[in-house]
Formats: C-alpha cells, sequence, structure tokens
C-alpha cells in the first residue's frame, strides 16, 4: 500500500487559472472553482475564493459541531455554497489516501 501526501493530490487534480498576482500563480481546482490556492495566501492551503478562510478550517468548525447556519452567521462573507463546495472538496480528498486501519 502506497501513501499520497495530499500535495501529490493537489498537483494531481489541480488545474491552473489564467489569474496572476506578481509572481505568484494561485490556481483553483478542477470540478471546484470555489476552492483556490495561492502560496502567497495561508502558506498555501486550500482556501474559499482567495479568502483567508480555509477548508480546514470549515471542515474543523463542522466536525466541532458548528452548523452551516452558524458559519454563516460568523463569517458573513461566505454563502452556503462555499461551505458545500469545502465538504466536497475534503470527501475528494479523502478518496485519494488509503489509510492504515488499527484494530481497537
Amino acid at each position: 500500500m502506497s501513501e499520497v501526501s495530499i500535495d501529490a493530490v493537489f498537483r494531481l487534480i489541480a488545474g491552473r487559472t489564467e489569474v496572476e498576482r506578481g509572481s505568484v500563480m494561485p490556481h483553483t481546482y478542477q470540478g471546484f472553482p470555489r476552492i483556490s490556492v495561492d502560496p502567497a495566501v495561508m502558506g498555501g492551503k486550500p482556501c474559499i475564493r482567495d479568502m483567508r478562510v480555509t477548508v480546514g478550517m470549515i471542515l474543523g468548525e463542522l466536525g466541532g459541531g458548528t452548523t452551516i447556519e452558524e458559519l454563516l452567521s460568523d463569517y458573513p462573507y461566505l454563502e452556503r455554497e462555499d461551505i458545500l463546495k469545502a465538504l466536497r472538496f475534503g470527501a475528494s480528498l479523502a478518496g485519494f489516501r488509503d489509510v492504515a486501519l488499527v484494530a481497537a
């Protein structure tokens, strides 16, 4: 069983955009136009629409019990579709990696 790094997965599904910001080329993921990555923003982590809101933050909040409605209230610049796409993006990444299970 081989383990694939998240960076390798990002490279596999990334589709470059034509947008340039200085010498940095931000990009979005094929099938996920709301998810962007820019090495100059949030350490290159996947973000929502070039904002400083990471997919990981959204998934962590939802996993911790925060509702979509609470997220929308706390972050009024987010849209429901942003949150749903973050969930779909996280699910797609989970499908790229084999995780070894340990007996309980």
